[in-house]
């Protein structure tokens, strides 16, 4: 991704890719009530997500995502399901903490930490999977 999105925008781009992965189209309501958000906010994000070149926005018309928006939304999935995998399956954290804390760290992480996060949980999965459970997440 060659301009850094804030988080606001990541969340929106995030949730417009997941939809149309489930349902092969996405309209702006579907991406308001998905985020729990109003619609002008909506507006006014897809307009800056189609600046961007990110997807495509016409307003009466249903949302695309662009090969460039695809792989940012990739990219901000796949830093969310690594931060997830870590704080569950390492930390031991319940899901619904993981998930919040994935959801708010997976927008400022560095690319430097987050590869030493995948790191360390591959190589945690390894080997020390159990002997490390029962040692600090007990």
């Amino acid at each position: 991704m060659s301009e850094k999105l804030t988080s606001s925008l990541e969340d929106y781009l995030e949730t417009i890719y997941l939809i149309y992965k489930k349902n092969n189209t996405v309209k702006a309501i579907d991406v308001s009530r998905a985020l729990g958000v109003s619609r002008a906010s909506t507006t006014e994000a897809l307009k800056k997500l189609a600046e961007k070149k990110l997807i495509n926005y016409g307003r009466y018309n249903a949302i695309s995502i662009t090969r460039e928006g695809e792989i940012a939304a990739k990219e901000i999935i796949n830093k969310h399901n690594s931060l997830l995998e870590f704080f569950k399956f390492v930390l031991g954290a319940k899901e619904q903490e993981a998930q919040k804390n994935a959801c708010a760290i997976e927008h400022i992480i560095s690319e430097d930490i987050m590869q030493r996060v995948i790191a360390f949980t591959k190589y945690y999965r390894n080997n020390y999977k159990d002997e490390f459970k029962n040692k600090f997440c007990t």
